[in-house]
């Protein structure tokens, strides 16, 4: 079993067919397989998935065939959760570090909706009911603490770099509120939403005002390269919003397909806010380079495990229907690992599960399949090189919570928006 996936694992990157590819080798040459971290691939890789990395330099997948060596010759506590740094560290818990810089943010966030209003002040501060643990906008002030601390040694966070926090969360509230009218979804956060109290047309609008503050806010930093790196996070939204509404035939460009929507629909916003607090607090361009890693590389992998508690999760540690990825038609990465056990999903696949029975034939050969274990090792090796990245910075509480915060993202059993 083990070689057969490794096999797959090399004819998948290497772009041949499992008919003419040779046998791989079981460990490859060192570095001849770039990591969750890498910028470019090998000239040497051909295929789609070489031609994906080219093309895109913030994606490229992880050393698969010593990855899935090790995947099935490994003890499952072994498999758990990644590697700590710094084993001897004092536990740091992120939530109580940024509690601080976070007091009051959602109602920060509010006096940004200045509306005159009433239903649509309602609407836009509908989720801003301060329950969510506010994720991103903690790992941004952990990230500014940490950079400052790099370059200064000074732990106080600045006022603008706690403005990209509020942005951030912002921007990522906008984008929910548009996704449940695309999705016609009517629960989120176990509440209903937006769209199914007030309708479609509302609920766009509301979403459209809660960015226009955002970008008031980013505005008013001042700051021509901050206002660029976040507007990014913007367009990645919308054009992950396309990919999502696509698919491709060719079963080698589905998994790099997937990966690159996964990285603009989220890793995008934690990537470039994370680098965005890098830039106002030090000067050094690698710093900025760890801090985007660290978002790219933490926001996928949480992605990822939201990909596996659709299937893992009943709908009420959810906060939205089970097995709703399924019902919309997505792929997610547990489909794309299961699918190399069952073809028989390849059509499933390509027509959306669209037909009576799919989806519940999908799951049902999801959790036949290893799809599930292959998707969330998948996600640790990209918490890993989340650690790799941020432990380059000098040693503080707040990188260790940073490296603590990668293995809270693979141990959460619930859906956190």
């Amino acid at each position: 079993m083990a070689l057969r996936w490794v096999g797959w694992w090399w004819r998948w990157r290497c772009g041949a067919s499992a008919r003419r590819a040779p046998p791989p080798p079981l460990s490859p040459p060192h570095g001849s397989v770039p990591g969750p971290g890498s910028r470019s691939s090998p000239p040497a890789l051909g295929g789609a998935m070489c031609h994906f990395a080219q093309r895109s330099s913030v994606l490229s997948f992880p050393k698969i065939c010593n990855i899935f060596w090790r995947f099935h010759h490994t003890s499952t506590s072994q498999m758990c959760s990644c590697s700590k740094t710094v084993s001897d560290e004092k536990y740091q818990d992120p939530f109580q570090l940024g509690r601080k810089d976070l007091k009051n943010l959602y109602e920060d966030i509010k006096k940004e909706l200045l509306v005159s209003t009433a239903e649509l002040r309602e609407m836009c501060e509908y989720y801003f009911d301060g329950k969510g643990k506010a994720f991103r906008p903690m790992i941004v002030v952990l990230m500014a603490r940490a950079c400052n601390i790099h370059h200064s040694n000074s732990r106080e966070v600045q006022a603008s770099q706690r403005s990209v926090a509020i942005i951030a969360e912002m921007i990522h509230t906008a984008s929910l509120v548009h996704d449940d009218v695309i999705d016609d979804a009517n629960s989120r956060r176990g509440k209903m939403t937006v769209n199914q109290i007030w309708g479609e047309r509302k609920a766009v609008l509301a979403g459209d005002f809660i960015l226009s503050a955002a970008s008031l806010a980013l505005a008013r930093i001042g700051n021509t390269t901050i206002i660029s790196v976040l507007t990014q996070v913007i367009e990645d939204l919308v054009r992950g919003e396309f990919l999502q509404l696509g698919s491709k035939e060719n079963e080698n460009e589905r998994f790099a397909h997937y990966l690159e929507k996964t990285f603009k629909k989220t890793a995008s916003l934690i990537a470039n806010s994370c680098k965005a607090v890098s830039i106002l607090g030090c000067p050094d361009p690698k710093v900025h380079e760890i801090a985007y890693q660290y978002g790219k590389n933490v926001g996928i992998a949480f992605q990822l495990i939201d990909d596996v508690l659709d299937f893992t999760s009943c709908a009420d540690h959810l906060g939205k229907p089970a097995a709703a990825d399924l019902k919309l038609g997505l792929a997610t990465g547990p489909v794309l690992f299961a699918c190399r056990q069952f073809p028989e999903m390849n059509a499933m696949i390509m027509r959306r599960f669209s037909k009576p029975g799919d989806v519940e034939r999908a799951r049902k050969y999801v959790l036949q399949s290893d799809g599930v274990q292959q998707t969330t090792y998948l996600a640790q090796r990209y918490c890993h090189e989340a650690t790799r990245e941020i432990s380059k910075l000098r040693p503080s509480p707040e990188r260790e919570a940073l490296i603590q915060l990668t293995e809270m993202v693979l141990m959460r059993d619930k859906v956190s928006t």
